[in-house]
């Protein structure tokens, strides 16, 4: 672990260095949640989110490989994410990582206001929307986290801000400041941008990635519409109810019901499954190594 260094103010005497970021171990609702491969159908609904706001969605725009390599990206991203909770010592330096390489991302957004990944309001803002999403997954696909989880998953997520570098200061310090955040945030900042529309287009053409299967590229023009518009209503319902409006979304009774029947069976089906496919790889290799069993070869290192 690196070690602390002594930092010295105006007067001479030496400040109190903070602590190093304490890495996630079983037991955190988070080692339970964030490796389950339901929290895939998640994801895209937090991006959302993210890029809603005018600078982030600029940034993405901008910056991001999202239209060339979307698939290499997704596989970047979610090895990223995993390694956060369930990569031990070395989630502090993935989280190292991400900061090194959001000093660069700059630009100006739509409204021509200048924009930085490492603004601490956006920065935040990226990390923040985690926690509505998983809420709405778990409660949707898995099971409803009680008022104690909901209470657990924001402390653990402050932790996580540890480890990628945001301030406390930078967050809501409880999930009742959060709400109240998140609801100034919606009124205030998000809006359809132009990676939002994107996104939530189901017509966005996505090509396979190389070196696909022969037979999976054949049948891809006929797999690609419904897959892009279940993702798309997925998406969409699992987005917090009060941030469609901004971003100009409907959502009927009728869906939500529809939602809710996929989910029954999302929910039904996934813990049927062996553990090795209930869980994405490295959560997979973490807690069969967690529990004294042999781990696959998942390897933690960055790629």
């Amino acid at each position: 672990m690196q070690g602390l260094s002594k930092a010295s103010g105006s007067d001479g005497a030496a400040r109190t260095p903070s602590p190093e970021p304490i890495p996630f171990a079983p037991g955190s609702v988070l080692w339970d949640l964030a490796g389950d491969v339901r929290m895939l159908f998640a994801l895209p609904a937090a991006l959302v989110l993210q890029v809603a706001h005018p600078a982030v969605g600029a940034g993405v725009d901008d910056h991001s490989v999202f239209r060339t390599d979307p698939w290499g990206r997704a596989q970047r991203s979610l090895r990223s994410l995993q390694l956060w909770v369930y990569g031990g010592e070395q989630a502090l330096e993935e989280g190292r990582r991400l900061r090194r390489l959001h000093r660069t991302i700059s630009g100006t957004d739509g409204h021509g206001r200048a924009y930085h990944a490492l603004t601490p309001a956006y920065y935040a803002w990226v990390h923040a929307t985690a926690y509505p999403v998983f809420i709405r997954a778990a409660d949707c696909l898995s099971r409803p986290l009680d008022e104690d989880e909901q209470r657990r998953l924001y402390d653990e997520l402050l932790q996580l801000g540890d480890i990628l570098g945001i301030h406390r200061r930078d967050m809501p310090p409880t999930p009742e400041a959060y709400w109240q955040y998140f609801d100034a945030m919606v009124h205030d900042e998000l809006e359809a941008t132009a990676v939002v529309r994107e996104l939530l287009d189901p017509h966005r053409p996505v090509a396979l990635p190389d070196g696909s299967p022969a037979l999976l590229r054949r049948l891809w023009p006929l797999l690609r519409p419904p897959l892009a518009r279940l993702n798309v209503f997925v998406t969409t319902g699992l987005l917090p109810p009060a941030a469609r409006e901004p971003l100009g979304l409907t959502w009927s009774a009728r869906d939500e019901r529809r939602l809710r029947r996929f989910g029954a069976v999302v929910r039904r089906t996934v813990p049927l499954l062996p553990e090795r496919l209930r869980y994405l790889p490295l959560a997979y290799a973490a807690r069969r190594s967690a529990a004294g069993l042999p781990s696959p070869a998942a390897h933690l290192a960055p790629r």
